[in-house]
């Protein structure tokens, strides 16, 4: 009976033993891989590198960093030339990032994507009203757009104020063009950029998803010396 006893209490020992000791840890797997976001890579992997450039009146001097009517430089209220920065540019409907050298590289990642300049311009209309914006398409798309909105202090960006480019329309795969806006001319609004201060801008280029462009420079001039303004269209 007292060898039994003992043997009990001898089992019950080994149990609460067993229970002290820790759980042993079992192995944990790798995760299994994930594709990838197409929302969060760079917005575009291909390069702006042997692309042809539309010629045209207007040209980008390189050596001169400055946009150029017929050889003759232009002088600009605001430039941007992008170099390691967004220089304030912002996208709604997709991604922008500055670009490994130079530019800004901008992905349509929704319909109607639309890019904006940063606020608080404070530019005459009248007197800076060409806005110049030299781009390369990286990849296609459809339905281009190519309207300039603006902003000023009695309206916000609307379809009652904008511009259509006179010269660069609809570049296609790996060509660059300079688009040349001249405010005066307004699609819709009449002299309304003429007559007022600026105080942002906002481009469109495709109305569909999955275009890609290099932003190369942007920028807000004086008019050519030599040309005179266009007849302004009646308001749409």
């Amino acid at each position: 009976m007292r060898r039994a006893a003992l043997a009990i209490l001898a089992l019950c020992a080994a149990l609460v033993s067993a229970c002290d000791n820790p759980r042993p840890r079992e192995p944990q797997l790798e995760p299994s891989p994930q594709a990838p976001n197409a929302k969060t890579l760079p917005p575009a992997s291909r390069s702006a590198d042997g692309a042809m450039e539309r010629p045209g009146s207007y040209a980008w001097d390189a050596d001169a960093g400055a946009f150029t009517f017929n050889g003759q430089p232009l002088r600009a209220g605001r430039l941007w030339t992008f170099e390691g920065s967004t220089d304030g540019f912002v996208m709604v409907g997709g991604e922008v990032l500055p670009a490994e050298t130079r530019g800004l590289r901008l992905a349509a990642r929704a319909y109607d994507p639309i890019l904006r300049s940063p606020s608080g311009l404070a530019l005459s209309g009248a007197r800076f009203n060409h806005v110049l914006v030299r781009v390369t398409r990286l990849a296609p798309s459809t339905d281009w757009d190519g309207a300039l909105h603006y902003v000023t202090a009695d309206h916000s960006e609307s379809a009652d104020f904008m511009a259509q480019p006179f010269q660069g329309a609809a570049p296609e795969v790996d060509e660059t063009v300079i688009l040349a806006y001249d405010m005066r001319n307004l699609k819709a609004g009449g002299d309304d950029w003429a007559s007022s201060v600026i105080e942002s801008i906002r481009l469109d280029f495709d109305n569909g998803a999955g275009g890609e462009f290099l932003v190369h420079q942007v920028a807000i001039t004086e008019p050519p010396a030599t040309e005179s303004p266009p007849a302004l269209r009646p308001k749409s």
